[in-house]
């Protein structure tokens, strides 16, 4: 199975640089216009399945790609497409829409490692988050009937999946670029990505 991987486009501006997790949030005006220029780049693909977090800036990135006509080069089909709570970015509880700088004047959290700090926040266990992202990709996916998939999320998601396959530590994942509406390819029989591809 290939699996294509995308993250959602630019967010409203009054939430960028913030632990956003659960909160729905449309997408920017650049994002919007990236996601027009994501279907461009995707219109001679026919994925077999489309799965997408539920949440508003993947569905908004999403829908281009979903009615973009396309082209004689490709066989037209209707793809199965389904919008889980599984592909959702981890819930950050009290400290959602919040800035580092704010959590830390607020709380009193101190930064002493990433770690550390992750687990130091609210909302959804890190461990359990890191499970049901392997559970999705390891299990779940490989197990379906497809051979080409497109999978809308978040950056964390990509992340984690990155120190998943890679086998890195979450520091180092979470360092790894990866801009919003880029997107790469995981191969489920090598677990090789590929390059990463940001839109014009």
């Amino acid at each position: 199975m290939i699996i294509t991987l995308v993250r959602h486009g630019e967010i409203d501006n009054d939430y960028l640089g913030c632990y956003n997790g659960h909160i729905d949030i449309s997408l920017s005006l650049k994002g919007i216009e990236a996601s027009q220029q994501l279907a461009e780049h995707f219109k001679d693909t026919n994925f077999d399945a489309l799965y997408s977090s539920d949440l508003k800036r993947c569905k908004e990135t999403l829908q281009p790609i979903i009615l973009e006509p396309k082209t004689q080069n490709s066989k037209p089909k209707t793809p199965h497409i389904q919008f889980t709570a599984l592909l959702r970015e981890k819930s950050w509880g009290k400290h959602e829409g919040m800035t580092f700088d704010t959590i830390t004047a607020r709380d009193g959290l101190v930064y002493k490692d990433f770690e550390q700090w992750i687990n130091a926040l609210d909302g959804e266990p890190y461990d359990a988050y890191i499970a049901r992202i392997r559970h999705f990709f390891l299990e779940f996916l490989p197990s379906q009937p497809y051979d080409s998939v497109l999978v809308m999320t978040h950056a964390g998601v990509i992340r984690v999946l990155y120190a998943i396959v890679l086998e890195l530590n979450l520091e180092k994942a979470f360092s790894l670029p990866f801009p919003y509406a880029a997107s790469t390819t995981l191969n489920t029989e090598n677990w090789q990505f590929g390059e990463l591809t940001c839109p014009n």
